[in-house]
């Protein structure tokens, strides 16, 4: 083979190494009943959507999953795709159409979703394409979208099948309204802020006296529509109002004073404007009292007629304009800042006004009796939420559900199947012949033609479509027992954001007891936020979130691979910052070093095998690190057990391994030790595979020639083998002399060439002598020797039960100095015993805790107990 360059090049490596994988369609599967199959179904970003680093950690995170089972063996299925995000998309197609002087309302439906069809083919795989870049091995040939035909279908089928069920109805409700989209919104899709606000207390005089009734008030707009004041019926301050009527101030209309245990006696004025259209508290009010209902806004936020006043003028001027003429009247006393809290379209962005609406909806209190597993199927663990808090955000929704409001003001999307006759009688259908066989039957009239329906204008809810993900990717509506569907699901892991636990999650959960009669997944990784080292949140608007491009450019994908996810625990805020990308990048480079130097020893088949006690050394050290990693991934801690990676490699192998075996300058290594040096690479590319794929695949193909489908992508996972526990200890004590011997050197200012003897007093000779080479080169030893006493005039230290004794020229031993060292290292030794105590004595640990796990920390705590009972001697003789 050549010789391997001196530096890595990401670029040119990831696009080499991405289409050969593509080319050789290692990414793709197909049901194989002799494999387990593990599924991942990508959480379908929008098909508006643009990369960005929330995609990033949540598509790293998937990747390392799913290639990881691959080398598993397991039959791996990553199935992408795109959500046709019905408001998103609908705005920027507006967007779009306005550029070009054209108004949605100038177009007619079918011409309108040929431009909004257009925008898709145009722009709506861009995201997809973006995360080929970041490595992501997505079975490409699965791609699916929420609209494509089979999918849609699925959404019709759905909603037939729980109309007919009784789950879904239509009725005037109180629902979230949109103003800038023009849509009805769901309560997930309701974003609360916390928001600087006035509290107006307003004058409404009494009919027939001078009295009045005060009331406070957050919005004063909508006095226009008060039907009513409220009072509670135990309020000294305003019995005197009982029965009377009031004025609404402006509009000079008379309303009744009610009376109603729901007013808060300690908020405000006691006095409660009651406005039925535009506060779902007052609507239940107003229909408990049989108050008049007064719409005054129009869809998009502007007065309507029925205000009388500011008709056309959007709200917040009209709020603005109306309190100054309050004002000016002497109807407003006055007015206080509140902080509280609005709501905010999820898409839009727009406040949101509660406004009553005609709309379809999903009887979610219905749903969840027929269905009580989606509750408890969490609860009990059957589907594992990671990190369990979450477990009770999701009680709490289930327990408080609300009825889903699932119809929106769009033309993109699916299209609700209901049909309508004149008379406003409807039927649901799957289509237009179902739906006028269907007419003709509700009606008793034959002779009904198509012209005489007229179906439903609005969209579902986008979620409405997402909900069935898990199943309809797999064709799991259009044919039930297909082999897709029946291999591949239920699905493994699902990752995703915690914000839409309830959203998508929760409703997945749902349609998949509903729908198939069994979960959806088995695990839910809810992955944090991403946040500037600031602890804000990125987003454009702020400016500091970076393109993840333009850092994959910069540091390659696997270092920015490595920096997501060192830096994200699961379920916990990710505080980004480019020094982890950097840190990613570093890594790559030491792994490239790495193998450079190895491929630059000269070696000799003559000599003899001389580092086989490091050679068993490390292959013990990657066989506790492949426990320790499994252990992470079980617990899905996958920041853990890349951490575990990094250790493994940036210190056993780079720091320590390479070096115990590394020839002198210009002298050749063993033939035996190299090859195993070799193949200890091999596996410590496996293990750093799913996280840093395109470097491993780089030098696993430096190492030597090999066969086309020879690729670490595909390689076996390591399994775990017995290792020894003694060899490990060794070879960690011996780390630790060096760094004493080193620290001793060090501090004594000594030259590389003054190679002091060591004495060692111990019962183990063997273990030293099995490294004695690795004592001299890297602690710069002479000659080591055996004692069975202590050795006077030396700088002495530790280690388990024995003492050891650098024979430094006695006038460089300062007593004070040493006396010192020693105290130091007894004082970090106890409280490092008490650490591992106070593991052992936590129930909740020793019950959990791995055996292996178990027994290490029980050695250190036995350790930690001979180390002190020496030091402590140590000490003595020294103060002696």
């Amino acid at each position: 083979m050549s010789e391997i360059r001196k530096t890595y090049s990401p670029v040119e490596v990831e696009n080499k190494w991405y289409s050969y994988w593509q080319e050789n369609k290692f990414f793709h599967s197909e049901p194989n009943t002799a494999k387990k199959p593990f599924t991942i179904v990508i959480p379908p970003p929008n098909v508006t959507g643009v990369l960005h680093m929330g995609h990033m950690l949540n598509n790293t995170i998937q990747d390392v999953l799913i290639r990881k089972a691959r080398m598993e063996g397991r039959e791996s299925c990553w199935v992408p795709g795109t959500d046709h995000a019905s408001i998103a998309t609908e705005a920027k197609v507006v967007a779009l159409l306005r550029e070009q002087g054209i108004k949605k309302s100038d177009l007619s439906r079918d011409k309108f979703l040929k431009h909004a069809w257009a925008w898709k083919d145009k722009y709506g795989g861009i995201i997809l394409e973006q995360l080929k870049k970041l490595g992501a091995s997505c079975d490409w040939d699965r791609t699916r979208f929420t609209m494509e035909d089979n999918l849609s279908d699925a959404v019709i089928e759905v909603f037939n099948k729980l109309y007919e069920d009784g789950m879904i109805y239509r009725g005037f409700r109180m629902v979230n309204w949109d103003p800038e989209g023009k849509t009805a919104l769901s309560d997930e899709e309701v974003i609360h802020k916390e928001v600087q606000s006035k509290l107006y207390y307003i004058k409404y005089k009494v009919v027939g006296s001078e009295d009045f009734a005060l009331v406070a008030t957050t919005r004063p707009e909508t006095i226009l529509g008060d039907t009513a004041v409220c009072i509670h019926p135990k309020d000294e301050r305003w019995k005197h109002l009982k029965g009377k009527k009031v004025i609404v101030p402006l509009i000079n209309k008379e309303i009744p004073i009610i009376e109603d245990e729901y007013v808060d006696l300690e908020f405000g004025t006691g006095c409660l404007k009651v406005t039925p259209a535009h506060d779902v508290n007052d609507y239940q009010l107003g229909q408990k009292h049989g108050l008049e209902v007064i719409d005054i806004m129009n869809d998009d936020g502007t007065f309507s007629e029925k205000a009388q006043l500011y008709v056309g003028l959007d709200r917040f001027k009209v709020r603005k304009q109306l309190s100054a003429e309050l004002e000016e009247k002497g109807y407003l006393v006055k007015t206080e800042n509140l902080t509280n809290n609005v709501g905010y379209s999820e898409r839009t962005n727009a406040v949101v006004e509660p406004r009553l609406s005609l709309q379809w909806f999903v009887n979610m209190r219905s749903f969840m009796d027929k269905h009580p597993e989606v509750l408890s199927s969490v609860m009990n663990d059957e589907i594992k939420l990671h990190p369990a808090k979450f477990k009770n955000n999701y009680k709490l929704w289930i327990d408080n559900i609300k009825d889903w409001c699932i119809s929106r003001q769009l033309w993109w999307g699916q299209r609700i199947p209901a049909w309508y006759l004149a008379d406003g009688k409807f039927v649901v259908a799957m289509n237009e012949t179902e739906a006028l066989t269907k007419a003709k039957a509700l009606t008793g009239n034959a002779a009904l033609t198509l012209t005489d329906l007229k179906q439903d204008e609005d969209v579902l809810d986008t979620w409405f479509s997402s909900w069935l993900w898990p199943i309809s990717v797999f064709d799991g509506f259009k044919d039930p027992s297909n082999e897709d569907i029946k291999y591949y699901y239920p699905t493994d892991d699902l990752v995703t954001a915690p914000e839409i636990l309830f959203f998508w999650v929760a409703r997945m959960i749902m349609a998949g007891y509903a729908f198939r009669g069994e979960k959806p997944f088995s695990n839910v990784y809810l992955t944090g936020i991403v946040r500037d080292k600031q602890g804000r949140k990125m987003s454009k608007s702020l400016g500091n979130s970076p393109d993840p491009l333009d850092l994959i450019a910069k540091y390659g994908a696997d270092g920015v691979r490595f920096g997501m996810l060192l830096s994200s625990p699961a379920g916990n805020d990710l505080l980004f910052d480019d020094k982890y990308c950097e840190q990613g990048r570093n890594f790559t480079n030491k792994l490239w070093n790495a193998f450079r130097l190895i491929k630059g020893w000269e070696i000799d088949s003559a000599l003899p095998y001389a580092n086989e006690a490091s050679v068993n050394w490390l292959n013990a050290k990657i066989q506790a690190s492949l426990t320790e990693i499994e252990d992470h991934f079980s617990k899905y801690r996958l920041s853990d057990a890349l951490m575990s990676v990094y250790k493994l490699v940036w210190d056993d192998l780079c720091a320590w391994y390479l070096e115990m075996i590394k020839p002198e300058f210009g002298k050749p290594i063993d033939a035996k030790t190299y090859q195993e040096t070799l193949t200890i690479f091999e596996q410590v590319l496996k293990i750093v595979h799913p996280f840093m794929p395109f470097i491993t695949e780089e030098l696993w193909h430096e190492i030597k020639e090999r066969e086309t489908k020879d690729c670490v992508i595909i390689s076996q996972w390591p399994a775990i083998k017995p290792y020894s526990q003694e060899v490990l200890i060794n070879g960690n004590a011996i780390m630790e002399i060096i760094t004493q011997l080193r620290n001793i050197r060090v501090s004594k200012q000594l030259a590389k060439d003054v190679r002091p003897e060591l004495y060692i007093k111990t019962t183990q000779k063997e273990t030293y002598l099995a490294f004695e080479s690795v004592i001299k080169k890297l602690g710069l030893a002479g000659e080591i020797n055996f004692v069975q006493e202590k050795v006077e005039g030396c700088a002495s230290f530790v280690i388990k039960n024995d003492e050891f004794f650098f024979s430094i020229q006695s006038s460089q031993v300062d007593v004070a100095e040493e006396k010192a060292r020693i105290e130091k290292e007894l004082e970090y030794t106890k409280g490092f015993l008490a650490s591992v105590e106070k593991k052992l004595s936590n129930e909740k640990f020793v019950q959990n805790a791995a055996p292996h796990i178990l027994e290490n920390e029980k050695q250190k705590q036995q350790d930690a107990l001979s180390k002190l009972k020496s030091l402590e001697e140590a000490l003595k003789e020294i103060v002696a």
